[in-house]
């Protein structure tokens, strides 16, 4: 093999291995003490950490040092038992509607705000892999016409209406 091959096969080996994501717009700007308080989960995409839960449930507030504190809850669907998890989140840009979230420091996920209600009601979370959605309301239910119009905008951001799980909310 000629050596000046080697470094074509080497970046080519690299782009290949390494995953690159579609653009994923967020919304333009994000009042974080708007957006602080309880948001009641409508819909998600399946994950470990939320399998068999019903009435679930998330809480921000700012914590001492400017971070938003994150208090996850639900009830096992199964056992009734509730679950709560505790963690903290930080914006890493300057609209505010990019956060890292953890709750298994120092591990942190990407939570991006991809569409917002004008009143701060609604929110649809998700992340550049796609693995992550959630649909969040400030009520336990989320009118017919505004979910159409998340569901309708889904396909554009690279997400697909099929994998959503529908929350119980009693």
């Amino acid at each position: 093999m000629k050596l000046y091959l080697l470094p074509v096969l080497i970046i080519l080996l690299f782009v290949s291995c390494s995953k690159k994501y579609e653009n994923l717009e967020t919304v333009e700007k994000v009042q974080i003490e708007k957006y602080l308080g309880s948001w009641y989960e409508i819909a998600r995409y399946e994950h470990s950490f939320e399998k068999d839960c019903k009435n679930v449930k998330a809480t921000y507030s700012i914590n001492n040092d400017k971070k938003i504190k994150v208090i996850n809850e639900c009830v096992n669907i199964n056992t009734n038992k509730k679950k709560e998890a505790l963690g903290i989140a930080y914006t890493t840009n300057e609209t505010n509607s990019k956060l890292r979230v953890s709750f298994f420091r120092p591990f942190y996920g990407d939570y991006w705000i991809l569409m917002l209600g004008d009143n701060y009601e609604y929110a649809l979370i998700g992340e550049p892999s796609r693995e992550y959605l959630w649909i969040l309301s400030r009520t336990k239910k989320l009118d017919e016409k505004t979910k159409k119009e998340i569901l309708t905008k889904l396909p554009s951001l690279g997400f697909n209406e099929s994998k959503l799980i529908w929350t119980i909310q009693e």
